[in-house]
């Protein structure tokens, strides 16, 4: 009796199993996007021609609350939820360095934008370094970026420092939007550092 109790037992833990692993939602999986267009502030002049400055970005930092594959969600003031089943692609500072550099490159018309430590400042006019001290997600909602960051110029070492504020409305109430939403903040961040790299340019001229 005792073994036939298990032979019936056992088909239907496997199949439990088996029901239970074929509900498993997928996973998605999310990056940031290069501004369509250049973004402007008061400060900024759109960049209408080639130019030859060489900037490395970075490095990036990322609060550690943040810093990880699961997309974090701001439930309440003290309450975040991780979503195991919507990551993000690549390492959030990764894709931060990666989106600001893309969008420098068109912000300031050169083409010679790349991301530290590859190439080790050597050469390079100038670097952008970034602490981003909140990266906050609410789908539905909106996406929260600020950041402190610091353009140095490599010949003599003078610099900038600014922070960057940016709430950017994520009106559908899906990842896809919320990582737009999160893009368009970057955007906002790249602009305030290619201001800076003008007007460090600007004053080695003088």
């Amino acid at each position: 009796m005792r073994r036939r109790l298990i032979a019936i037992v056992l088909p239907c833990t496997v199949a439990i199993v088996a029901a239970g692993c074929g509900s498993t939602p997928p996973s998605h999986f999310y990056t940031l996007s290069a501004a369509s267009a250049p973004a402007t502030s008061a400060a900024s002049t759109p960049a209408t021609a080639s130019s030859d400055l060489s900037v490395a970005v970075g490095p990036v930092v990322v609060p550690a609350a943040v810093d990880r594959p699961q997309i974090v969600v701001a439930m309440t003031a003290n309450e975040v939820w991780l979503d195991e089943f919507n990551r993000w692609a690549s390492p959030l500072p990764n894709n931060i360095a990666r989106i600001v550099a893309e969008n420098l490159v068109s912000m300031l018309g050169t083409p010679r934008v790349t991301l530290w430590p590859q190439t080790l400042s050597i050469g390079v006019d100038y670097r952008a370094a970034v602490e981003v001290q909140r990266f906050e997600s609410a789908p539905g909602v909106a996406a929260t970026v600020e950041a402190v960051w610091t353009v140095i110029r490599a010949r003599d070492g003078a610099s900038q420092t600014g922070r960057t504020a940016a709430r950017e409305a994520a009106s559908e109430k899906s990842y896809d939007a919320l990582a737009a939403a999160h893009s368009r903040a970057i955007a906002r961040l790249s602009q305030d550092i290619a201001d800076a790299v003008r007007a460090l340019d600007g004053s080695r001229a003088r």
